[in-house]
Parts: structure tokens; sequence; C-alpha cells
């Protein structure tokens, strides 16, 4: 099985237009793209796919955001995937992110934090295969 890991552009970072450098940032630290396709959630995917916090007080305001714009979601492999693409991106709260992360170059907020990255090697594979068949990894 191959190491990977799942990410999310986000709508305001797409927006923003900054897919290509984000991308970009990805593959110099070595991350191969195995699948990547720009979409629009619709608010009852977006619930879905968020339903581990339905219960939490931001969830409603989490899931029309992540409805709100197109975002870019894509399978990333590497050694180590999950680990490595979390310090890539640093902390949630682009406040707290290390110089040099991507939350900390293109984040906004907490709230819009620029891109989500799984947390596991178990959420990294339901997160991939909630958003790609096998016939779209390459």
């Amino acid at each position: 099985m191959r190491n990977i890991t799942f990410t999310m552009i986000k709508p305001e970072a797409v927006e923003a237009g900054n897919t290509g450098a984000i991308l970009n940032r990805m593959e110099e630290a070595g991350f191969r793209i195995l699948a990547l396709k720009k979409v629009h959630l619709t608010a009852e995917r977006a619930g879905l796919f968020y339903e581990v916090h339905k219960e939490r007080p931001f969830y409603g305001e989490l899931v029309e955001y992540m409805s709100g714009g197109p975002i870019i979601a894509a399978i990333l492999e590497k050694d180590n995937a999950v680990a490595d693409f979390r310090t890539l991106i640093g902390s949630t709260n682009p406040e707290e992110a290390d110089e040099g992360t991507i939350r900390k170059e293109f984040a906004t907020s907490l709230a819009m934090n620029a891109v989500h990255g799984s947390d596991s090697d178990e959420n990294a594979n339901i997160e991939a295969n909630f958003h790609f068949s096998e016939e779209e990894r390459f």
C-alpha cells in the first residue's frame, strides 16, 4: 500500500489564486501528486466529509465555508506522508505556524487556513476514498 495523505486547498486560497504556488510547494517538498481535481462541494457533501465534527459548535460554519467556493482536492504520496505534510502546512492557526509553512504564507485566519491535511494514515485513506475513485489515481 502506498503511503499517502489527503489535502484540500480551501476556497479562499483557490479564490486568491494561490493554487499553483501551494501545489508547487508540495512538489518541492517531495510529494508526488497521485490524484488532483477542482470541485465545488455541495453543502451535503461538505457535511458528509466533516461529519466527524457534527456535534461541535463550528460544524455549520465549516460546512458553509467549505461549500462556499471551489476547492482543490489531492492525494499525495511520500514516505511518512501524513507527518511530513502536517509539518509542511504548519499549525492550524497561521499566527502560530512556523515560518516557511504553507499556512504561515497563505492562510488568512484560523478559520480560513488555506489547506486541509489528514491527521492520520487511517483518515488519509478515508478522505482520499471520499473524494477519488481508484480510476482517478495515477
